[in-house]
């Protein structure tokens, strides 16, 4: 699968450097992201990126201005709303007749979602293009039935990437413009991480049961299912293995915190915790009671395995995520008691 992949990769690689005009390069740009395999590709992507933002473009689709309009606000470069102008009348109201395109609507109703403060235009094409495709979606055909279902239920600038991947895959097939390279390497790919993604799970589900029972917190929920996928859903690629796995702990921590305030600890022992996490030295382990220590214990040698492991440049993270565990305990004790 693996050999596969890379000779994918290869013919990928390939279309990228076939692209001959703006069109082509944001299709297969859009297509590249939507499947979930972009991230095989950051140095194609920037390049891609530089050309579609400099070669002059004159297109008179609604669909490709707004594909074009997302990915470069997508990926932090400027362009402007005024780049809808060319589909509004002169009273600056949008022209009735881009009704008639539905997939132009729909990339313009995404697109619009990524305005920033202080612009109407972005703020009309929302409301416009949502009137309209709420009128055409019982007409529609497949999949793009199904995409205006979705984005009116939640935009695709706000959904999570890898929900987007697991629908897009199953209806990339049908669009007219469809690769099957492409296609391919999108599903290779996911099953690859899945593997990756079942193993991280073998091991957390291992490190949860042992704490569980060392610690003996039995009125806590049980939740690490629910917070690996969490943090699957932010950080999918493989790369991000230690992110995952390092996050999923700080929640499930996190969780038997508030379990351990609101269900089982008496206020004086919230008060013991607190205080010993705002110190945050092993030392504040004689501040509590014994069914807390290890758990305690538990919560500094993560963080202390996690300032290891990370490279010294990026150490500074860990220290902003400390600082936000030492502000959560006080806010949860405020809120309960």
């Amino acid at each position: 699968m693996i050999a596969r992949g890379d000779k994918l990769k290869e013919d990928i690689n390939m279309l990228f450097e076939s692209c001959k005009c703006t069109v082509e390069r944001i299709t297969l740009l859009d297509s590249v992201q939507r499947l979930g395999i972009d991230h095989h590709f950051k140095k194609q992507v920037d390049i891609a990126l530089s050309q579609i933002i400099e070669d002059e473009f004159t297109s008179s689709s609604l669909h490709h201005v707004a594909l074009r309009f997302g990915l470069l606000r997508e990926h932090g470069l400027w362009v402007s709303s005024d780049a809808f102008n060319k589909f509004k009348n002169e009273d600056g109201s949008f022209r009735k007749d881009i009704t008639n395109d539905p997939k132009g609507l729909l990339s313009l109703y995404n697109t619009a979602h990524l305005l920033v403060h202080s612009e109407p235009s972005l703020e009309e094409a929302i409301s416009f293009a949502r009137h309209h495709l709420e009128l055409m979606r019982d007409s529609l055909k497949s999949p793009l039935a199904e995409q205006v279902q979705r984005a009116l239920h939640v935009p695709l600038p706000r959904t999570l990437k890898r929900v987007e991947t697991l629908h897009y895959i199953s209806e990339y097939k049908h669009e007219e413009w469809h690769n099957p390279t492409l296609l391919e390497l999108a599903k290779l790919d996911f099953n690859l991480l899945q593997h990756v993604h079942l193993k991280e799970l073998k091991y957390l589900t291992k490190w949860w049961r042992d704490l569980y029972k060392c610690v003996g917190l039995n009125y806590a929920r049980d939740r690490l299912v629910e917070g690996y996928i969490w943090c699957y859903a932010i950080y999918h690629e493989k790369e991000f293995a230690f992110s995952r796995i390092f996050l999923t702990k700080q929640l499930m921590l996190i969780s038997l915190m508030d379990d351990t305030y609101d269900a089982h600890a008496t206020i004086q022992e919230c008060r013991q915790l607190n205080a010993a996490i705002q110190r945050w030295d092993e030392r504040a382990t004689s501040l509590l009671p014994n069914y807390l220590k290890r758990f305690y214990t538990e919560l500094l040698r993560i963080f202390k395995d996690a300032t290891t492991e990370v490279a010294i440049c990026d150490t500074y993270h860990v220290a902003y995520v400390r600082k936000a565990v030492n502000h959560h305990v006080p806010y949860i004790f405020t809120i309960i008691f």
